[in-house]
């Protein structure tokens, strides 16, 4: 593990806030998008919503104890990225870029935001220091790092905006699946891989692995969306181990579930 490495995860987990999502953007494993319940036909059927309000999207939120094994807290205002200090090298990506940083898609009326954060993973094994060798160690921090951070939004539209963004996130994500330049803030990192892969839930979901480069180091992202009527869950996820380590890790599936369930 490089140093460079270790030290650019020590200052992630110091500020876990998720603020390191304005560094985060690329693809990675492979899959097939899941329009879940229907998909676009059913999208295309339903009849048009009504945006719900910040104090509605409120209720639907994820709350502390809801999911198990996290921390949930509302976000402030060193965890948000303006949309625009969220500038791309080619305009059609833009959608996937304000996706990573979290920032609403579409025209959304209203919007609620929770960052998640993995509780650390005990390890029960009594190992005397002296005993450790060098991979030993690195094993230990690479377990004791192995936690997901997750921005997640809840956004209303009117009418169809929710099935508008959707669409206009997944075209985004095919028009840039060979990579973009991406600045968030003074932040600048190149997308090298953008894959779709499967998510589940709400009565439409959608989700891609991204992989960008910043200073030589690859670090992996998710960005998961699951629509219900007329209200976009949009999740936003690195891993601080995979940050040191450049490999891929998986879907928060617990986080995902646990507010898709909310949504009903």
């Amino acid at each position: 593990m490089r140093t460079s490495a270790i030290r650019r995860t020590a200052v992630a987990v110091t500020a876990v806030s998720l603020a390191l999502l304005a560094s985060a953007c690329s693809g990675s494993e492979g899959g097939g998008g899941d329009k879940a319940k229907g998909g676009s036909s059913a999208a295309a059927a339903e009849p048009a919503g009504k945006a719900l309000t910040a104090a509605e999207l409120e209720k639907l939120a994820l709350a502390e104890g809801e999911v198990k094994g996290h921390k949930v807290t509302k976000t402030g205002p060193e965890d948000e990225v303006a949309g625009d200090k969220v500038v791309v090298d080619k305009a059609e990506c833009k959608p996937l870029a304000d996706a990573v940083a979290a920032v609403p898609l579409g025209e959304a009326k209203a919007t609620v935001k929770r960052k998640v954060i993995e509780e650390p993973k005990k390890d029960d094994a009594a190992t005397e220091l002296g005993d450790l060798t060098d991979k030993d160690v690195e094993d230990a921090l690479g377990a004791a790092l192995d936690m997901t951070a997750t921005m997640v939004s809840l956004s209303s539209y009117d009418g169809k905006g929710a099935e508008e963004a959707v669409a206009g996130l997944r075209t985004a994500a095919g028009a840039c699946a060979g990579g973009f330049g991406m600045t968030m803030g003074t932040d600048k990192s190149k997308v090298v891989k953008v894959e779709e892969i499967k998510a589940s839930g709400g009565q439409e979901a959608a989700a891609w692995a991204l992989v960008s480069e910043q200073d030589g180091q690859k670090m992996p992202h998710k960005v998961v969306l699951v629509r219900q009527g007329s209200t976009i869950a949009s999740f936003s996820s690195i891993n601080l181990g995979s940050i040191a380590s450049g490999k891929d890790f998986p879907l928060p599936t617990a986080v995902i579930d646990a507010q898709a369930a909310k949504l009903g």
